[in-house]
């Protein structure tokens, strides 16, 4: 007889909710394989307090972004799971929860109270949230905007569209001796993820709301003509093998207008220290046009761990979203999920930008997640490369871009 290996899911919320009534009694220690990025410092940070709270033991391997999903598959289609806590990028957030390998969150997160609506809707959008089934809860963002230099913009209002950008763009380029547009145009995820914004910001999508294909269409056209347009008039030499870093180093020189970029660059850029000649020059705002691309991270809870680990698990996600862990992690350089860290007065006054990052998230919108997200960055990715370089038209590039996704999809 096979022996059942998870129980009811309201049995879990009920053994979390006695984790987080006292230390816990059995030695359980989780174990996370986390992307060796700020955020992680940051909740590494905290962890002596959720210990405190519950008695429970964290600890986090970090390693390399390239490294981490090969390593998680690994684990999370043996017997058992080495990793019981779970940090999920979005472009798995397809394949995770279609493989069967998550635990659904959903009952969890109601019994045990936590306000869902706190969430930035976007968030729960990225991560593949129906109804009430939640594979993964939001962790962190990064979301893009723009960033551009308010010296060089002067008293002249940034356009709202985007075509009304690359357009200034250009003029910058042309009249001010900088580099308009800063772009990340290397094969794969850099141009696929840039692309992404013109997409959105001209009102087209990769799916409609039934998941239909809808990548090849007018609005689609147009918004891969700009980013040809941006990607040879107003963005550097060399843009077309360029990735995030190169875009970066740009901006601190002072060599460039603007940037389409995770958001949370902006402090990174605006920093005396690091980027003097930029620094007290820099503004965030929403990709003109009104959407812009929504990334981010989760947490999820891996099928294949003991009943206590899951509840141990879940105990932690419920601790480390809780609002006070959430504004501490906020006042640390965080870059929040919850629309109440985007707005606390303790906040905004050490971060101001705060005001306009919390509107670069909620505008978001998401890439197709689906099993073969990764597989379609470079489908994409080759399409953009060709159009940018003139080895394929605008038209020819899409219908491929579009047929792409289609084959990928049906899959």
């Amino acid at each position: 007889m096979i022996r059942q290996l998870f129980p009811s899911t309201c049995a879990l919320a009920l053994v979390a909710a006695a984790v987080l009534a006292g230390p816990a009694r059995a030695e359980v220690t989780l174990r996370a394989l986390m992307e060796d990025v700020p955020e992680t410092a940051i909740i590494e940070s905290l962890l002596p307090q959720f210990t405190e709270k519950t008695g429970i033991k964290v600890e986090f391997e970090k390693i390399g972004y390239g490294d981490m999903h090969d390593k998680l598959v690994l684990q999370l289609t043996s017997p058992e799971s080495f990793y019981n806590l779970l940090s999920v990028d979005f472009l798995w957030a397809g394949e995770f929860p279609e493989a069967g390998w998550l635990e659904d969150l959903g009952p969890m997160a109601r019994n045990s109270g936590m306000n869902l609506d706190g969430f930035i809707p976007a968030m729960w959008d990225l991560l593949g949230r129906d109804g009430d089934t939640i594979p993964i809860v939001p962790m962190y963002n990064y979301s893009m905007g723009l960033i551009y230099r308010t010296d060089l913009l002067g008293d002249q209002p940034l356009p709202d569209t985007l075509e009304g950008f690359i357009d200034l763009a250009v003029r910058m380029k042309a009249e001010k001796d900088v580099v308009g547009l800063a772009m990340q145009g290397q094969r794969g995820d850099p141009n696929s993820m840039e692309f992404s914004n013109f997409l959105f910001a001209s009102g087209a999508d990769y799916l409609d709301a039934e998941g239909n294909v809808v990548l090849d269409s007018d609005a689609g056209r147009k918004a891969l003509g700009l980013y040809v347009r941006a990607m040879t008039e107003a963005a550097q030499q060399g843009a077309l093998n360029a990735n995030l870093d190169d875009t970066r180093r740009l901006m601190c020189a002072g060599e460039a207008f603007a940037m389409i970029s995770y958001w949370w660059m902006l402090p990174a850029l605006d920093n005396a220290a690091d980027c003097p000649a930029v620094a007290g020059k820099l503004a965030l705002a929403v990709v003109p046009g009104g959407h812009g691309e929504s990334g981010g991270w989760g947490w999820g809870i891996p099928k294949n761990v003991s009943d206590e680990e899951k509840a141990a698990a879940w105990a932690f996600i419920e601790w480390v979203q809780s609002p006070e862990i959430v504004k501490a992690r906020a006042l640390a350089g965080h870059a929040p999920v919850q629309t109440a860290a985007f707005e606390d007065a303790e906040v905004l006054a050490k971060f101001p930008y705060y005001a306009d990052a919390g509107k670069v998230v909620a505008a978001g919108k998401s890439f197709p997640i689906f099993t073969y997200t990764a597989q379609y960055e470079d489908v994409l990715g080759t399409q953009l490369s060709l159009a940018a370089s003139g080895q394929a038209t605008v038209e020819e590039a899409l219908a491929a871009a579009a047929k792409g996704l289609a084959d990928l999809m049906a899959q």
